[in-house]
């Protein structure tokens, strides 16, 4: 990978009531700009490692809502996180950029795209959660307050990111992370603890397991995703029978349903392939980004 770009610069946005984080590294190219959205549990500074590859463009990674420094509670709507993205982009004169999407982030650009036309001129979505139409069929809902989504369980408190990284490094999945990501993921995923001494986690316990549990809330994108009339990559990774967080939730038709879809299958790669090969992901954003 390239030489470390200086640090970004932070900066806040309100939108929607919350201050939505944004993660900046400016360039004096007139190339488009890169916009990317992490997956759920994240936040924009896993993307470190791939901004350093593009110097000669602006990057701005952006703390989706509960995650990371931006504010913002556990939601029932993924709809409120491309509004949010949206907002941002407003505010921040931002138009035809290049999207780079991970996870719940791709699936939020994808609605971005649809409302707005012109926020980007193409995108590049690694492994969507966009599932095939029968997942957002009426039924009962996927967890409840009885049932909540295992996530809720998770450690939230850390005597250091150096703690965090030990207790991690050798589990699944983040045993398959590049060391920088890695890192990245640890040092800037915690947040000082509200109570007592040490961090947490920035996003909590309760507001990831709120995404997983609204995941159903957003099936009208299936069909906004027929007006999306730019260049859409959607790089699927391999697609298995195991219900676990390394498995493609992707459905496979998803780009065949965009004008100008073209569906990039990599069976070598897991659901977390901008984690796992952060030099092989920046190699397609190069390729596809224009």
């Amino acid at each position: 990978m390239s030489a470390h770009r200086p640090a970004p610069v932070t900066r806040l946005y309100s939108v929607n009531g919350i201050d939505l984080a944004v993660h900046e590294w400016p360039a004096e190219g007139s190339a488009a700009p890169l916009v990317f959205a992490h997956a759920t549990g994240f936040h924009g500074r896993v993307w470190g490692a791939i901004a350093d590859a593009f110097p000669e463009r602006a990057v701005y990674a952006i703390d989706l809502r509960g995650h990371g420094q931006s504010g913002g509670g556990p939601i029932d709507d993924w709809r409120i996180m491309a509004s949010d993205v949206a907002g941002f982009l407003d505010q921040a004169g931002i138009s035809g950029a290049v999207g780079i999407g991970h996870s719940m982030g791709a699936h939020t650009l994808l609605q971005v795209a649809a409302d707005h036309p012109d926020a980007f001129k193409r995108l590049i979505l690694f492994d969507p959660v966009i599932l095939a139409p029968e997942f957002y069929a009426p039924g009962d809902p996927l967890y409840t307050a009885d049932n909540p989504h295992p996530a809720i369980r998770r450690k939230r408190d850390f005597a250091s990111p150096e703690a965090m990284m030990e207790r991690f490094r050798t589990r699944d999945p983040y045993d398959l992370f590049d060391a920088r990501v890695f890192e990245d993921y640890c040092r800037f995923g915690l947040a000082p603890a509200l109570a007592g001494d040490g961090m947490e986690l920035a996003c909590s316990p309760e507001m990831e397991a709120s995404v997983y549990a609204s995941s159903r809330s957003n099936g009208a994108l299936l069909d906004a995703v027929k007006q999306v009339a730019i260049p859409v990559l959607v790089v699927r990774a391999q697609h298995t029978d195991l219900q676990d967080f390394k498995s493609s939730p992707t459905w496979p038709a998803l780009a065949e349903h965009l004008p100008q879809g073209t569906d990039l299958y990599r069976p070598d790669m897991t659901h977390f392939h901008p984690f796992q090969d952060p030099e092989d992901a920046a190699r397609i954003i190069a390729e596809w980004a224009g």
